[in-house]
């Protein structure tokens, strides 16, 4: 099989990028083409993302990779889950609203007043986030004035090709799509005040969403086709984590930890509610059983307040050297607390919740940057235990994949706090999953999931860590 081409674009909470995919006969490979920073942006209204600036890169980004790789074959776009734009007249009605910005809390307590939490865990499966686009669009003074409303990946597919769908991974992120067909909960959204009209079409990953409008395609220098992919991030994660046994747990790591395991049919159990797992939608129709879990944002945030405070950057690097050398033992917090959600000082707020709790913080910046890591991998380790627990499996292995999966310390504390060795990598999981189900669609790679997994375990070897005994 000759080694075919596709452009990913892969936007998180901090940075995007777009990377040229090359698969083949034991052949997948990423090639970086442009990475831009991406965050919130304060306006009049609210807090919001900057959407313009965030298509002019992807835009920018896809003319590179078709410059380097003229045979390239196809588009696919993930980002991270729940914002949404609003479109009316055929263009963005308003920015998307940043998931961080307070609006959501009036949201969550206006819905929680008409529909109770466990009747939406029955009908969404999702665990409680306050800042699910169901609570959004609530409070949303501008959806009245829309004819639709698309979350991130499918703005920028409407942007590139004029066709208003939603993919169902992303989907299932906004507490409108039910649980048991992965069809919209038009009864729900009328009930909330949201008008159904604002659903678009559902696609499932694979599918052709469009092709790219005329101006679009003059600007990046080729007519292509774009493909749904696992259009929530941590579903393109998920699809291209080299599983190999049917009892692994998954954590893609990144600003966020999810932590879960695979599942073909859902546990809507009330110890599953009470425990906050959530049931999103993956590649093939699976769930991504999981639990959302603080991540490496905790210790980027601490590191941004560092350097603001010393007028200079800091090597993370020797950092976290650094604080893998500290023998003496360092307190934990909880990593999962509401009080470390919202950006900045969070150095005083880690030392606010170690105090509280009786510990004191540690004064040198290594030994509180150990414990965070550490902080960060007992949360994990207690996510790992309740999938095993209610799920009814013995999980055997966990993997960590995304930039997570570079952190040395944070993957060695997880292997010892779960007491099961842990497979770290692929670091570009989510790219790569990306890559595969377009690649598939193109009948350029294996039909199955299993078949995929396969080929990026043979491609990318995860890196084992043993737990110390």
């Amino acid at each position: 099989m000759s080694t075919r081409a596709v452009a990913a674009v892969d936007l998180g909470a901090t940075s995007g990028r777009v990377m040229i995919g090359r698969i083949g006969d034991g052949v997948l490979d990423l090639e970086p083409v442009s990475r831009f920073p991406n965050g919130p942006v304060e306006r009049a209204d609210g807090l919001h993302w900057d959407f313009e600036a965030l298509s002019e890169n992807v835009l920018d980004g896809l003319a590179e990779a078709v410059r380097r790789e003229p045979g390239i074959e196809s588009i696919g776009i993930d980002s991270w889950a729940v914002d949404y734009g609003l479109i009316a007249g055929g263009k963005v009605l308003a920015e998307p609203f940043h998931y961080r910005d307070e609006r959501s809390a009036r949201g969550v307590a206006e819905v929680h007043e008409i529909v109770a939490f466990d009747e939406l865990y029955r009908r969404n499966g999702l665990q409680f986030l306050p800042f699910n686009t169901l609570y959004q669009l609530r409070v949303d003074d501008r959806a009245p004035e829309a004819e639709s409303a698309l979350l991130v990946p499918d703005l920028l597919a409407f942007l590139l090709t004029g066709a208003r769908v939603a993919e169902r991974t992303n989907a299932s992120t906004t507490g409108l799509l039910r649980v048991d067909d992965a069809e919209w909960d038009t009864d729900l959204a009328s009930r909330l005040g949201i008008a159904p009209a604002l659903l678009p079409a559902l696609v499932d990953p694979g599918a052709l969403i469009g092709t790219l409008r005329p101006q679009i395609a003059r600007r990046i220098g080729a007519d292509l086709p774009v493909i749904a992919v696992g259009s929530h991030d941590t579903a393109s994660a998920v699809a291209a984590v080299p599983m190999t046994s049917p009892s692994a747990a998954y954590i893609s790591c990144g600003t966020w930890g999810l932590v879960g395991v695979e599942l073909a049919e859902p546990v809507l159990t009330d110890a599953a509610r009470a425990a906050n797992f959530t049931h999103e939608r993956g590649v093939d129709g699976r769930f991504r059983f999981l639990h959302n879990v603080a991540g490496l944002w905790l210790l980027s945030e601490t590191v941004r307040a560092w350097e603001a405070e010393d007028g200079a950057p800091i090597d993370l690097v020797a950092l976290l050297a650094a604080a893998s050398a500290v023998t003496a033992p360092v307190p934990t917090f909880d990593a999962n607390d509401p009080s470390l959600s919202a950006p900045g000082g969070m150095p005083a707020r880690i030392g606010a919740l170690l105090a509280a709790s009786g510990q004191t913080a540690p004064t040198d910046r290594p030994a509180f940057a150990r414990s965070i890591v550490e902080s960060i991998a007992v949360a994990f380790a207690e996510a790992v235990a309740t999938a095993s627990a209610l799920t009814g499996r013995r999980l055997d292995v966990v993997h960590i994949v995304g930039g997570g999966s570079l952190n040395t310390l944070l993957c060695q504390a997880t292997a010892d706090r779960t007491g099961l060795p842990v497979l770290a990598g692929p670091v570009e999981a989510t790219a790569l999953g990306n890559v595969l189900v377009q690649a598939r669609a193109l009948g350029a790679a294996p039909a199955t999931l299993e078949e995929l997994r396969a080929l990026v375990a043979a491609t990318h070897a995860p890196v084992r860590y043993t737990p110390h005994t």
